[in-house]
């Protein structure tokens, strides 16, 4: 068995074919391993990880700001991802097999012809700054491609290198202990571009998970373009996931909204990629008390640590650009001064003519900062609806009443975004089957597809055809007697029940 990359592997553009050439060779052993093996293997690294708890989590701290009980949490839920995938893979049926059983005495015959969804391998998982478990080493992109079959090449964020590195020894770890080819996982750390461009055009490399930043998507989306033969790149980018405030809801529950959006606003000094940044209502005095009682939360907000020194001096960029647009009023922000490296939180307003009129309002500002938009009625409300690019989400605050009123504006939104919420802040991403994490462009590279919950799998994957095989020569999940008891679908209908040869 090959030995693994070592944990602090630093590669350049020369030995990016050495790893490339291990994850190739990795992949072709790997995708035979039966689902119960690559599932034992999915649930020992997060066994694994769970051991080094206490080390990772200091660790993270330390390089992150992130405080103690969020990176638990995100540990704990990056083992659970592990852990659903493991046992999406074990039941089986994900892998959409379809027969169509021969008619020969029909003219022309119809040959026997049977499909499933198989592994693209190798992928490249660059990991994202803000969520240095559950979206980096081992988090849903790793996870979910190694569900898929495919063998898995890490690229460490700088951000939190030494986070990275360390759960990548327990991946290592858990290769031993499950007895899967050595290079299914390797991780290698790189500055600039360089390596990232190397990955992403090796040949070699058959699909790209990326959470990030607007440019670092497109960036790699044009490597892939560059290449002889293009291939997917899913990155997660940018969304400011607009919330419309509705009238009735607002005269009932301003004090509560205020409240609930001014913890969302400001969760994780809005690190977030559901980071409300967008607040839409009716010129009314409801609206206009609403914000207000937020503006009263946003200033009690302490200013606090970001991520990073990049990220901090960004929001500041952003801020200051934002606050130099006409029209824009500042409605709060934290009462205390900002030290080294903390984020102040801001809520600003603006009316709806001049948000219309200025296509900086639409830009992220990733941080703790959210614009109110102001609009006259509702034929300017949907027009600033209409102004926004691809979103993650789009929140609708409202009664029934508003509802039943409002039902157009409400349609608008839903052709918006991923994830559709009702009374609720968005921030908060649950990881189960029916989640989706994506959306439109340039929340995402490609809105049918989501970086969270069991069918990110479907990234990973590709349908093939196999007409008329012997029995003997299919994959198990296509054989007539159904060996693993998968939900498949024979002649058009739903069954576990063998096939009659």
């Amino acid at each position: 068995m090959q030995e693994t990359v070592a944990a602090n592997k630093v590669v350049t553009e020369t030995n990016i074919d050495e790893v490339m050439q291990h994850a190739f060779d990795a992949f072709n052993e790997y995708k035979k391993l039966p689902a119960q093996k690559r599932a034992v293997f999915l649930e020992t690294i997060a066994d694994e990880i769970e051991k080094l708890r206490e080390q990772l989590v200091a660790v993270a701290n330390a390089e992150t700001n992130l405080p103690l009980a969020r990176l638990n949490g995100e540990l704990t839920r990056t083992n659970n991802q592990l852990k659903m995938f493991a046992t999406l893979i074990k039941e089986g049926s994900w892998v959409e097999a379809s027969i169509d059983t021969a008619i020969n005495d029909r003219t022309p015959p119809r040959p026997d012809i049977r499909k499933m969804l198989v592994p693209v391998g190798p992928v490249v998982v660059f990991g994202a700054s803000n969520f240095p478990f559950a979206f980096s080493t081992a988090g849903g992109d790793t996870a979910s491609a190694l569900a898929s079959g495919s063998s898995v090449v890490i690229k460490g964020h700088s951000a939190h290198a030494k986070t990275s590195q360390f759960v990548y020894t327990a991946i290592q770890k858990a290769i031993k202990v499950s007895g899967v080819p050595g290079h299914t996982v390797q991780h290698v750390m790189g500055s600039g571009n360089t390596v990232g461009k190397a990955l992403v055009m090796h040949p070699y490399t058959k699909g790209v998970g990326f959470t990030g930043s607007f440019a670092g998507g497109t960036a790699l989306v044009g490597y892939s373009n560059q290449r002889e033969i293009p291939i997917p790149v899913f990155a997660e980018m940018s969304s400011i996931n607009p919330v419309v405030f509705y009238p009735d809801t607002l005269s009932k529950n301003a004090e509560s909204l205020a409240a609930m959006y001014a913890a969302s606003i400001t969760l994780g000094v809005g690190q977030f990629c559901t980071n409300p940044g967008i607040l839409l209502g009716l010129r009314s005095d409801s609206f206009n008390n609403f914000l207000a009682a937020l503006g009263k939360e946003i200033s009690k907000v302490q200013p606090q640590k970001m991520l990073h020194s990049g990220i901090c001096s960004s929001y500041g960029k952003g801020l200051t650009q934002m606050l130099d647009q006409q029209g824009l009023q500042v409605i709060a922000q934290s009462a205390s001064p900002a030290n080294d490296m903390e984020a102040t939180a801001l809520l600003a307003s603006v009316n709806g003519k001049e948000f219309l009129e200025n296509k900086h309002f639409v830009e992220e500002v990733f941080g703790p900062y959210s614009l109110a938009i102001i609009c006259d009625d509702t034929t300017q409300l949907k027009q600033c609806l209409q102004n926004l690019k691809g979103q993650l989400t789009s929140s609708i605050m409202a009664t029934e009443k508003d509802i039943e009123e409002y039902s157009e504006v409400i349609e608008l939104q839903h052709t918006l975004a991923g994830r559709i919420l009702l009374n609720n802040a968005p921030t908060g991403v649950e990881v189960c089957s029916s989640m989706v994490h994506g959306g439109p462009y340039p929340a995402t590279t490609d809105a049918r597809f989501t970086s969270v919950g069991t069918t990110a799998i479907k990234r990973w994957v590709r349908p093939i055809c196999l007409q008329n095989f012997n029995d003997d020569m299919l994959p198990d999940a296509l054989k007539n007697d159904n060996p693993l008891s998968i939900l498949r679908l024979v002649d058009n209908v739903y069954t576990r029940d063998a096939v009659n040869a």
